[in-house]
């Protein structure tokens, strides 16, 4: 990991002092590197530890932090990882720029790694994360969403990328069909549960652990499987109060909110529906070669589960 951030900083330098700064700020900023972490345990539990592998696992953070510089303009927002945004502390115009340059960045690093099948399965992953947060977009502040409808957008702007990740790191170790197709169902499944306990985790966690504010989400107008859940469940007026919150991004309404949601054990179904998609996960893992590396991809599926940020 010590090698993929040197390659990310490498990959942020530009003459453009703005962009150098952003980036530093970014990296700076920690975060869990799950996804790249992906691609490597992936790729050495197979036996690869080749050329281009801290660059591409590089490639992967870097689009997945040029979403965030991207979402937290679109959202609107002011906090994440315990300090302030991007756009909060550069403004949205250099947040949505310095976006637009890590995209830009990860192809050039893609096209010197030379793998076409690697350059398609990033480029057909980036596209899906671009439909995902339109439909995201297009979701806020209706309280008619389906879970089926909120899985197909979590699955695209969270589930793909981790997706692509274990998927790379297969390819690199040269697997057959079987195996590919078993990491990337692994990578699926563990990016699923982690946006279910992320969500979760909006009505049931600590701002100061989480890096984030308690009800984001609800101030968004985003309706996340809580919402969902709790919706179908609650009667009357309860079931009103979040609908108009969902409608109106009310977070003065939120205690009371998330009285409704603990009531009615929706963050109990949540974590239900999380559990499954990591014991799927936990199976995969399982047919891929004994050792240190597989033994990771098996503990990041406990993580997943118990995390509070």
């Amino acid at each position: 990991m010590l090698e993929v951030d040197a390659s990310i900083r490498r990959a942020l330098a530009s003459e453009v002092p703005l962009i150098s700064a952003i980036g530093s700020y970014i990296v700076g900023a920690g975060g869990k590197r799950l996804r790249p972490a992906l691609l490597l345990l992936v790729a050495r539990a197979h036996g690869y530890a080749g050329e281009h592998l801290h660059d591409l696992a590089a490639v992967v953070e870097m689009i997945h932090t040029a979403t965030l510089l991207h979402d937290d303009v679109v959202d609107e927002s002011e906090l994440r990882r315990g300090r302030q945004t991007s756009n909060a502390a550069y403004g949205n115009a250099a947040s949505v720029l310095s976006g637009d340059f890590l995209y830009s960045r990860s192809f050039q690093m893609m096209v010197a790694a030379g793998e076409l099948r690697i350059l398609r399965i990033l480029a057909d992953a980036t596209n899906v994360i671009a439909e995902g947060e339109v439909l995201q977009l297009m979701n806020m502040h209706d309280p008619e969403i389906t879970s089926e409808q909120y899985m197909r957008v979590i699955h695209d702007k969270t589930a793909a990328l981790f997706e692509a990740a274990a998927r790379i790191g297969a390819v690199l170790a040269g697997c057959d069909a079987a195996a590919e197709q078993g990491a990337a169902g692994y990578g699926r499944s563990i990016g699923l549960a982690f946006q279910l306990i992320d969500d979760a985790l909006d009505y049931n966690g600590n701002a100061e652990e989480m890096g984030k504010n308690v009800g984001d989400d609800l101030r968004e107008g985003k309706p996340t499987l809580p919402l969902i859940v709790a919706m179908q469940r609650a009667q009357g007026e309860q079931r009103e109060l979040i609908q108009r919150a969902i409608r109106e991004g009310d977070t003065d309404s939120l205690p009371s909110i998330l009285e409704v949601v603990r009531s009615c054990e929706a963050l109990d179904e949540v974590y239900a529906v999380a559990r499954t998609e990591l014991n799927n996960a936990r199976g995969l893992a399982q047919a891929m070669p004994e050792g240190p590396f597989r033994d990771s991809l098996l503990a990041l599926c406990d993580y997943s589960l118990q995390r509070n940020a």
